[in-house]
């Protein structure tokens, strides 16, 4: 009898734990709806869920979630809030908004990073330049940094720009008679891959030439994961844990080869020996592990520049592929000019790039639709009316440039690729195009990038003709970043001829 009734008080005790448990969630949940309900924002799907079922339901069907946005703008203004089950998003779809939270250094990046800190456990991104929120912390990075990225260390990166593009012009001319598919997102990415190898870190991987596929495969992994975690509960999923094993897996080879180029690295210098000036060494010889960082910290950022080096300009590449493919008159004008400017040379000069202006103006109007990182978030520390609609202090505030760039009131016929919207003197509305962020936390490796892009879309349309494969979605699918769906399949063939240069 006594046993029964300590069983019976247990259970009492354990449903009113329960009881105790769902008041205070319910009543944290009432009372996020209480502080931000003065917010616009379209209805509720669930008191308890907010909006997240529709937006999984739209990730996992391979949909953008922004494209709602476009609708919910035009009913309920620039500044909206998304509930989801714990927390509310603000998004700012406005240029006072974005200016406020990203030119000015006291608002921080929000929590959202801290889920790229580690992912399903593992350490992953850590505390680099990407997602590390400690002001200061972040700074010191960033000023040991910089230096590898100014001009004199890029047009040391104009041979290993030249170099890999070449190789991926051999490649491509295995496959040019206009019959075999090529996936050209596929080879864009083992390209980018070995060209951030190289140039950060002194490593051939020779993707391209040897279709060596561990890296390309651990990093689509890595970043399908990143989708996957966006749902908190996936962990408890049975059947994700085999993929959740997966993806693990794959971040430990990332960071055990960081760690050991980086270690090799240090006992180089150490030795006297001479080592590559790139930008591990640089970030050594700067004094990182003696200003506080950690080899861990410096794994970070190995992780950090492998993806965000590779993935986001692959992306760029393949889908301004996409656009002159569909656009043969703005292929025929950038062709012209890359006849003009480099004609029959192998080899592409620092100087030449500056001289690819209608080049420049294609790769950010690419860049205007096919955002590969759409947007960035900051936290507000205090309350702030943005708009007339105030903004409660703590709140997680997210800014879109993917929106901003589709909307009929910045840029006219927004729907259509027009490299002319980027011409020196057409007329530009600020705070609204930040495909590399704006402000103190701008995107380190832009002007790399786009260096890169120019010498490889130079150097495919002096050597190659191409069409888009029939039958191509022409969509994108949100794999962290944002990709070409079908990895955008073409044909090509040599081109017969090629213009001599008039330098």
């Amino acid at each position: 009898m006594g046993i029964l009734a300590l069983l019976t008080g247990a259970i009492y005790l354990l449903l009113l734990l329960v009881l105790i448990v769902f008041l205070f969630c319910t009543g944290y949940i009432y009372y996020t709806h209480v502080k931000y309900d003065h917010i616009p924002g379209p209805p509720r799907e669930s008191f308890f869920l907010g909006h997240s079922p529709s937006l999984m339901k739209m990730m996992k069907n391979n949909l953008i979630i922004y494209d709602p946005f476009f609708e919910w703008m035009e009913k309920y203004g620039p500044v909206i809030r998304l509930n989801g089950v714990h927390k509310v998003m603000v998004f700012v779809i406005s240029p006072e908004g974005v200016k406020e939270f990203l030119m000015s250094p006291k608002y921080t990046k929000d929590d959202f990073y801290d889920n790229l800190h580690s992912m399903f456990g593992a350490r992953f991104l850590g505390k680099g330049l990407l997602t590390d929120r400690d002001r200061d912390h972040w700074h010191k990075q960033r000023r040991i940094m910089d230096p590898a990225f100014n001009k004199s260390y890029l047009l040391g990166s104009m041979g290993t720009f030249n170099e890999k593009a070449e190789e991926l012009v051999d490649k491509l001319l295995e496959k040019a008679d206009w019959k075999t598919p090529i996936r050209m997102h596929e080879i864009m990415s083992r390209l980018t891959l070995d060209v951030i190898a190289k140039i950060a870190f002194g490593m051939e991987l020779n993707a391209v030439r040897e279709d060596q596929r561990l890296f390309p495969q651990t990093i689509s992994m890595v970043m399908k994961g990143m989708v996957e975690a966006r749902d908190p509960l996936s962990v408890f999923y049975p059947s994700k844990q085999g993929f959740i094993r997966e993806v693990k897996r794959n971040i430990d080879i990332l960071r055990k080869t960081g760690k050991e180029c980086i270690e090799q690295r240090i006992k180089a210098i150490q030795d006297g020996e001479e080592t590559p000036k790139d930008i591990l060494t640089q970030i050594l010889k700067g004094g990182e592990l003696e200003e506080g960082c950690t080899l861990e910290d410096l794994i970070d950022n190995f992780v950090t520049f492998f993806i965000a080096g590779q993935e986001t300009t692959a992306n760029q590449l393949s889908f301004a592929i996409m656009e002159l493919g569909r656009n043969p008159d703005v292929l025929d004008r950038l062709r012209d000019e890359v006849d003009e400017v480099i004609g029959s040379r192998r080899d592409i000069e620092y100087e030449d790039l500056g001289k690819l202006q209608y080049m420049s103006q294609v790769l950010k109007e690419t860049l205007r639709l096919y955002p590969t990182a759409p947007g960035t978030s900051r936290t507000s520390l205090e309350e702030i009316v943005i708009e007339g609609v105030r903004i409660p202090s703590g709140s997680h505030v997210m800014l879109n440039t993917y929106i901003m760039c589709r909307m009929e009131k910045y840029f006219p016929d927004p729907l259509v690729f027009n490299p002319d919207r980027f011409h020196p003197d057409a007329p530009k509305t600020s705070h609204v195009y930040f495909p590399f962020s704006l402000g103190p936390r701008t995107c380190i490796g832009q002007v790399f990038s786009q260096m890169e892009a120019k010498v490889v879309i130079a150097k495919f349309l002096q050597r190659f003709e191409f069409e888009l494969v029939e039958g191509q979605s022409f969509r994108m699918t949100d794999t962290g970043t944002l990709r070409p769906l079908d990895g955008v399949i073409c044909r090509l063939r040599p081109r017969a001829e090629r213009k001599t240069s008039k330098k």
